[in-house]
């Protein structure tokens, strides 16, 4: 139960112990229930000896004071208590404390009932007189598969902690978080992967995060190439090398990319300014994993995977005839559609607290907060240059604020008349979309009508809309 206090800060509290749920945290604490006091002095002895936490209860209603008091991770029961059956007692702990571990205790000849028992949910059942070695093997299998049980759960919610900074990807969307899923499918694979998506949306980190999510590679090198950064007449000795001689300015061997990435990773960003002849000379490494260095006969092989990146659409190319088609096919194994900044605007406050945490330490500011205002001009812009544009923009406010909050003051004030003008026509009505839609619904129909001559029928017919639409239309924006 929740209640609100005062000071408005959400406060728990529980009407009782049983409301608390049990943890999972292996406390190596037992419980031993049972009415014969030979019996239960004998067995308190020997797990205490074995540096168990043991507690001990002489009947049912006693057994679940004690249940209720602390947390055991395992109970002994006999199967005949004094005050109810041990099958009763079962039940009811399975259901208030369905994390507690329970073995039942029988004499000669009810083993039937204590087999019922664990169909019941109890873990096993030991045979009076108890073997102390029985009783010992038993309670460390228990405990192992708890600790076991209990490092699984850990490694799980490390995973879901993580699944908003997935290696240096930052993203808890669920785009990101399929992106997050497919790159640990093919971790443990050589499969090429095209990476597609706006300028600065991060295919770069993508690229180093399926690096370094791969077992075999991430230990070797990785290396980034921008094709369409690197002259043309140079790109191929960057990426495969040359021998002295090769031209004019060859005047030693030199090792290429490729080689540079062997064992490793190979990302080739802006694959789309690749020219055609290099395109045929990467689809032979990408096949046969083999090439030769420029001036060169001798065959050079490797082993590296392969990552291209682009921010344009390929099939268009393709097209064009400015991009092979079996190239394509032979990039296009695994296709990662990255999401403008746009179409994940939830992320925004997480990357807004990562970038503040970077440039707070680059910078020796102590920035702990942003101002409502400043986050809400933040979420409703639209970064057409993505997470980069808005890492760079921080960068300059986080430069430019003194105090300890971010706020609209550090705003180049383009930035904040965009967001004012926009709430300003906006208001959230109809009347201020449509006052919003009328410029451009002007321009459209101003261009019909010359492209038709001015004749109505003819431009009524462009616009899709009967003669009546556009005459009421033209007479509302003055064309009449």
């Amino acid at each position: 139960m929740r209640n609100q206090g005062e000071t408005g800060n959400t406060v728990c509290h529980f009407d009782s112990l049983s409301e608390l749920k049990r943890g999972t945290i292996v406390t190596n604490s037992i419980l031993v229930v049972e009415d014969d006091p030979l019996v239960r002095d004998s067995i308190y002895e020997v797990l205490s000896l074995e540096k168990y936490q043991v507690a001990v209860a002489v009947n049912g209603k006693e057994g679940f004071a004690r249940l209720g008091e602390k947390h055991f991770d395992v109970a002994l029961v006999d199967l005949r208590l004094p005050d109810a059956p041990g099958i009763e007692f079962l039940k009811t702990a399975k259901e208030r404390f369905p994390d507690l571990d329970m073995i039942m205790m029988t004499g000669f000849g009810t083993v039937e009932t204590a087999v019922e028992a664990m169909k019941m949910g109890a873990r096993d059942y030991l045979t009076k007189p108890i073997n102390d070695d029985e009783i010992k093997l038993l309670l460390r299998q228990i405990f192992d598969t708890k600790k076991l049980r209990e490092e699984n759960e850990s490694l799980k919610d490390m995973l879901f902690e993580k699944r908003s900074h997935f290696h240096n990807l930052i993203g808890e969307d669920s785009k990101m978080q399929k992106i997050y899923s497919l790159i640990q499918a093919i971790s443990d694979t050589d499969t090429t992967v095209l990476l597609q998506g706006d300028s600065g949306t991060g295919k770069g980190m993508i690229a180093q995060a399926i690096h370094y999510s791969d077992p075999t590679r991430k230990d070797g090198p990785y290396v980034e190439v921008s094709c369409g950064a690197i002259p043309r007449e140079l790109l191929e000795s960057e990426l495969f090398g040359h021998v002295k001689g090769a031209f004019t300015s060859a005047i030693r061997d030199r090792i290429g990319r490729f080689e540079l990435a062997d064992g490793g990773t190979i990302l080739l960003d802006e694959i789309d300014a690749l020219p055609p002849y290099l395109q045929v000379k990467l689809l032979r490494v990408l096949q046969q994993k083999v090439f030769e260095r420029v001036g060169d006969t001798k065959t050079i092989h490797v082993n590296v995977r392969i990552i291209a990146a682009t921010n344009h659409n390929l099939q268009e190319a393709i097209s064009r005839g400015t991009f092979r088609e079996d190239l394509y096919y032979r990039l296009n194994v695994i296709t990662i559609d990255v999401p403008p900044l746009r179409e994940r605007k939830g992320d925004i406050p997480t990357l807004v607290r990562h970038f503040l945490n970077v440039f707070n330490e680059k910078t020796k500011r102590h920035i702990t907060s942003v101002s409502k205002q400043a986050m809400k001009i933040l979420m409703d812009y639209d970064w057409p240059g993505n997470v980069r544009e808005l890492e760079n923009f921080l960068e300059r406010a986080v430069v430019l604020t003194q105090g300890e909050v971010l706020d609209t003051a550090v705003f180049p004030d383009s930035f904040t008349k965009k967001a004012e003008t926009l709430d300003a026509r906006l208001g959230g009505s109809d009347t201020a979309l449509k006052e919003i839609l009328k410029d451009p619904e002007k321009k459209i129909i101003v261009r019909a009508l010359e492209q038709a001559g001015w004749n109505r029928k003819k431009a009524a017919a462009v616009l899709k809309i009967n003669r009546t639409t556009l005459y009421n239309k033209m007479k509302q924006h003055h064309l009449l």
